[in-house]
Order: C-alpha cells, then structure tokens, then sequence
C-alpha cells in the first residue's frame, strides 16, 4: 500500500513534458501533487495545467499559490 504523501509547505520541483496535467487542490492526493481523485469527499475541485514546453517547474505543495498550480512562494509567507 502506498504511504500518503501529504501537500507540504515547498513547492515541487519537477520536469514536465507538454500536455495537460490536473494539480491537486485539496492536498488529500495520494500523488501530491498530482490529483489521483481523492477530492471525491470534498468541494475542492482540481486545477487544469496545461504545459507547452519541456522544463522543470515549480508545482504548489502548500495549496495557497494565487498562481494555482505554478508556485509563486506564498509558503514563505505562511510559515
């Protein structure tokens, strides 16, 4: 059985390819931070990333980022 992997006050680094991806909103997603459905029990919704070039980006881990799934540093400022 796969241990959670909870959302974390740190943003993901990692390489994406083009194509679209759904970023878990709700932090209960056992692929963090990738949604793998686990929002079913609650009213959060996943967002829509849509990729058009090949790099390395930084993913939200703490589920605050006003720029939804890109990081944009809020956990400095929660912790």
């Amino acid at each position: 059985m796969k241990e959670k992997q909870a959302a974390y006050h740190k943003s993901y680094r990692i390489a994406l390819k083009p194509g679209t991806y759904w970023w878990c909103a709700c932090g209960h997603s056992l692929s963090q931070p990738f949604c793998d459905g686990s929002h079913k029990d609650t009213n959060i919704q996943p967002q829509e990333l849509v990729i058009k070039k090949e790099k390395v980006y930084k993913i939200c881990g703490c589920k605050e980022s006003k720029a939804g799934p890109i990081c944009d540093l809020t956990h400095r400022e929660l912790f």
